[in-house]
C-alpha cells in the first residue's frame, strides 16, 4: 500500500471538516410545577414560526425545555449552550428575572450515584455581557464553556444543595468548600437521575427539572419561572426559539486523532 503526502493532506482535512462537526441536541418542553394553576406552553407564530411560549402566570410555577442528547459529555465539553427569546425583554426592569430569562439548569453525576442541578445566575450582573440585547427588544444567549467558565455556578438539588451552598458533594469532589465556578466543575459528566434519586432522600425539591407526574429528568434545560415569584412573565410570556445543546462529535473526534497518527506514521523518512 502506498501513500502520499498529497493523499495524507486530504484525509487530514477530511478528518478536520467532519470533526468540526457538533452534536445538537433535541429539546422537549414540559410543566416542572403547578402553583395556583399549570405554566402555559403554547405555539407562538407571531414573531418566528415555530416558536413556543412559556406564559408563567404565578410566582411558584415553573416549566422548561430539556433535552438528554448530549448526556455522557462533561460540562467542559460544551461548545453550544443558545436560545433565544423574541418578546421584548424591555418591558421588564433590567436586570430583573424576568428581563434575563431563561437560565439553565444542568443535570451532573459523579458516576457513583451521585446527581445535582448547576445553575447558572443570569440576574447576576457579571452575566449580563453573555446575552445579546437586540434592538427589537429581543435578546440571545449564545455561550460556550469558554463563556461561563468564569461564572458563579449554584449546586441545587442534592444533600445540602441550595442558593449559596458551599458543602455538597459537588464542592468535596472538586476540593472547594465556598463559592464555584463553572471552571470548577469542567469535569462533571452531564447526566440526569431516574425517578428513584428524584424520589428518594436525596434533596430533591419540587422544583428540580424533572416532569411533573412522570419524573422524567433531562440532563440540560432551559428553565422558564421559579420557586419564589422572581420569574413571573405576565400574559404575554417568554416566547422562544432555538434552542441548542451542542459538544464535538465522539465518532468526529476519533477520526480526527486517526488522521493525526496517520500523518505522523506515515511522515517521509529523512535521508
Amino acid at each position: 500500500m502506498s501513500f502520499t503526502i498529497k493523499s495524507i493532506v486530504s484525509s487530514l482535512a477530511l478528518a478536520l471538516a467532519i470533526s468540526s462537526t457538533t452534536a445538537h441536541a433535541a429539546f422537549t418542553s414540559y410543566v416542572i410545577r403547578e402553583s395556583g394553576g399549570a405554566p402555559g406552553i403554547l405555539p407562538n407564530n407571531t414573531y418566528v414560526p415555530g416558536a413556543t411560549e412559556f406564559v408563567i402566570a404565578a410566582g411558584g410555577q415553573k416549566a422548561a425545555l430539556g433535552s438528554n442528547d448530549i448526556n455522557g459529555s462533561t460540562i467542559g465539553a460544551i461548545t453550544g449552550l443558545a436560545i433565544t427569546r423574541y418578546d421584548d425583554t424591555t418591558r421588564f426592569t433590567s436586570g430583573s428575572g424576568p428581563a434575563v430569562a431563561p437560565y439553565f439548569n444542568i443535570w451532573v453525576t459523579d458516576g457513583l450515584g451521585n446527581y445535582a442541578v448547576l445553575a447558572n445566575e443570569p440576574s447576576n450582573p457579571s452575566f449580563f455581557p453573555l446575552f445579546v440585547q437586540n434592538g427589537n427588544g429581543s435578546k440571545t444567549y449564545n455561550l460556550s464553556y469558554g463563556d461561563i467558565a468564569s461564572e458563579p455556578v449554584q449546586v441545587y438539588e442534592t444533600i445540602g444543595g441550595g442558593y449559596g451552598a458551599t458543602n455538597t458533594w459537588v464542592h468535596n469532589l472538586v476540593g472547594i468548600n465556598g463559592p464555584l465556578t463553572f471552571g470548577d466543575v469542567a469535569g462533571l459528566e452531564i447526566a440526569p437521575p431516574d425517578a428513584t434519586y428524584i424520589n428518594g432522600p436525596n434533596g430533591v425539591g419540587t422544583g428540580a427539572p424533572r416532569e411533573l407526574g412522570t419524573d422524567v429528568a433531562y440532563g440540560v434545560n432551559w428553565v422558564f419561572g421559579d420557586t419564589l415569584s422572581s420569574y413571573v412573565s405576565g400574559m404575554e410570556g417568554y416566547v422562544v426559539s432555538r434552542a441548542i445543546a451542542a459538544v464535538p462529535e465522539p465518532a468526529s473526534l476519533a477520526l480526527c486523532g486517526l488522521s493525526a497518527m496517520g500523518l505522523t506514521l506515515f511522515r517521509p523518512r529523512r535521508k
